[in-house]
């Protein structure tokens, strides 16, 4: 392998972030960039994802493309878009999702439905998106970001657990449908993350309750063994390994980012 190569393991590889704004998703497009990947953002934000793109040096290996991921006709058409810009979609990191928290009994279908659709379906349908490709090149990366929620219960988010158990079971299934066609599938599973999603998470338990941010912080963190959050760039750390040429024998798993909560 040459110097350059070692130095940029993706480069001439097309990169898919979606949530890429923010949070996780744009650690992870910031990691992909610095491999050498050509990376398009996606997001139902565009304000954000301009932003984001700029905040990364903008130029012609960075794209932004608006999306509502549980939108199947929205999804079809922005890949179009992303290929059409920078080629065939060689990695898809499916990072959109939302976490809302509820009583099982308060729990509507409304809630239900969005958590499903958003963090389920929308992985169901980027993945669906670009597929066909990728198997018709005999390769591609598929890491779909779930969370210790998609590996243990945690109470009052059933809904969420729900979803992200799914996109395990997911994972695990398409791993072993495409295991010998060049295609990984992995999940990676973050505990509690220092993220927008966890600042919301954190408001709304103090709006809920009489705790203050301090005290929600701790009722999050007494989960993690290393007492503390983890980091987005370690996620993304953890997504660009999956991603890189020498993970070819990695498929079907999800990896615990979560400071040893899960064992």
């Amino acid at each position: 392998m040459s110097e350059t190569n070692l130095n940029e393991p993706l480069k001439e590889r097309h990169a898919v972030v979606t949530g890429g704004g923010t949070g996780i998703g744009a650690a992870t497009a910031a990691a992909l960039l610095r491999a050498g990947a050509r990376v398009t953002l996606m997001g139902r934000d565009a304000v954000k994802l301009e932003a984001r793109r700029a905040a990364l040096g903008g130029g012609e290996m960075i794209a932004c493309v608006s999306v509502d991921v549980a939108d199947e006709d929205a999804v079809n058409a922005a890949f179009a878009q992303a290929a059409e810009r920078l080629g065939a979609v060689d990695i898809l990191v499916n990072n959109a999702g939302q976490a809302t928290a509820a009583p099982f009994v308060q729990t509507d279908l409304a809630l239900w439905k969005r958590m499903l659709d958003v963090n389920l379906t929308g992985a169901f349908l980027c993945t669906r998106a670009v597929l066909p490709a990728m198997l018709a090149n005999k390769s591609g990366r598929i890491v779909n970001v779930a969370s210790t929620a998609g590996q243990v219960g945690y109470p009052y988010v059933a809904a969420y657990c729900a979803s992200k158990h799914g996109v395990i079971g997911m994972t695990r299934a398409l791993a072993l449908e495409v295991a010998t066609q060049g295609v990984t599938v992995n999940a990676v599973c973050p505990g509690y993350t220092e993220t927008e999603l966890l600042q919301a998470s954190l408001d709304q338990i103090t709006r809920k309750t009489s705790r203050s941010e301090a005290e929600a912080r701790s009722l999050l963190v007494r989960h993690n063994p290393q007492q503390r959050f983890v980091q987005p760039d370690e996620v993304a750390n953890a997504v660009l390994w999956l991603c890189a040429p020498g993970s070819a024998a990695i498929t079907g798993q999800s990896i615990s980012v979560s400071g040893g909560e899960i064992t």
